[in-house]
């Protein structure tokens, strides 16, 4: 089997510093201090290609955009070529992917987020199947594995394909808190459990159980909350009498709002002796963490008891939570049973897979 695997090594960048994305924010997320976040997702993923059972033939593209990942896993991987200046274009990707499909490879793996995959997918059409190993911020696309590991192990063990919607929203809009998926292509993907599902908006009322946690935080001043971003969360802070960043991380401690649209620098800073994260999993997909809210990363994660909230109708659809924080270990941790708010008083268990 023949794989070709190819790297954004920006994508998700701009996550933890705030920017909601990296599409033309490059050098602001560096200025902020942005670490790279794909090229620790693409040593996970070939790590994992070099740990499977399979015989496979990996080919790549060159420097950071494959090449450094795959040997760094111990891989001697087929460069088919290099992009062509340190900082890497969407147009280094196409013509990777291009590359890919003039070689013949069996399926084209990416390391990336919604952009990179309507690259991707716009480049090859439907000629050869694709799949994503997430990570960029936003992931509204049917097309990605759930994790980088299970990204590789789809890759190599899938029977057959399905086409898939590859969405994408403008960033500069969602950074406004609209948010309009756009249709950017359609592509072939592996069917399998650990594919994605597409990201759905909405998901019934949350009026109680926004009531609910509104009176928890009023009788806990001693507290500090970090709210995530989405609607759900939003009526929470809708709730306390302030309005929040509707995609963004917002503080609140004894009556006032700490800080608007927090990076995660800024949720750092301003946490307290005792602290509580209040998210709700995405509709369609079930992230708590690792899609939409990069903010809340490990460290903060860490540092805070998880509240999740979610209407019942959202856990109907979703079935089961994930999460993929980019430590593997604090994954494990948060599997497992779960107490989800659903009204005003009501919970329910749900499992973290």
């Amino acid at each position: 089997m023949r794989i070709g695997v190819v790297v954004n090594p920006v994508a998700g960048m701009g996550g933890r510093v705030g920017l909601k994305g990296t599409d033309g924010k490059v050098e602001e997320a560096r200025a902020l201090g942005a670490e790279p976040r794909a090229p620790d997702r693409a040593r996970r993923t070939f790590e994992a290609l070099a740990d499977a059972d399979a015989d496979v033939d990996i080919l790549t593209w060159g420097g950071p955009m494959g090449e450094s990942e795959a040997r760094a896993a111990g891989l001697d991987p087929t460069v088919l070529g290099h992009p062509e200046s340190e900082e890497t274009t969407a147009e280094d990707t196409v013509r990777a992917a291009e590359a890919f499909v003039e070689a013949g490879v069996d399926l084209l793996l990416f390391v990336g987020g919604d952009g990179t995959a309507a690259d991707v997918a716009e480049a090859v059409g439907t000629d050869v199947p694709v799949l994503g190993a997430p990570a960029g911020v936003k992931v509204y696309s049917s097309v990605f594995a759930v994790s980088p590991e299970d990204a590789a192990a789809v890759a190599t063990t899938f029977e057959r394909t399905e086409r898939r919607e590859v969405m994408d929203i403008d960033e500069d809009e969602y950074r406004e808190g609209e948010v309009r998926p756009e249709l950017r292509a359609v592509a072939v993907v592996p069917v399998a459990d650990d594919v994605q599902s597409s990201k759905q908006l909405g998901g019934g009322t949350v009026e109680a159980l926004a009531a609910g946690v509104a009176d928890d935080v009023r009788a806990s001043p001693e507290k500090t909350y970090v709210l995530g971003p989405g609607s759900t969360v939003g009526a929470v802070k809708a709730e306390l009498g302030f309005e929040g960043s509707p995609i963004g991380v917002d503080i609140w401690r004894d009556g006032e709002v700490v800080a608007l649209d927090a990076a995660e620098s800024e949720i750092l800073d301003a946490l307290g002796e005792e602290n509580v994260v209040v998210v709700s999993p995405i509709g369609g997909q079930g992230f708590v963490f690792g899609r939409g809210n990069p903010q809340l990363s490990p460290a903060v994660i860490r540092k805070c008891d998880v509240e999740i909230v979610a209407s019942r109708s959202k856990l109907d659809d979703v079935g089961e939570l994930r999460v993929d924080t980019d430590d593997p270990e604090l994954d494990e941790e948060l599997r497992g049973w779960a107490r989800v708010r659903v009204g005003r008083f009501e919970r329910r268990m749900m499992r973290i897979v």
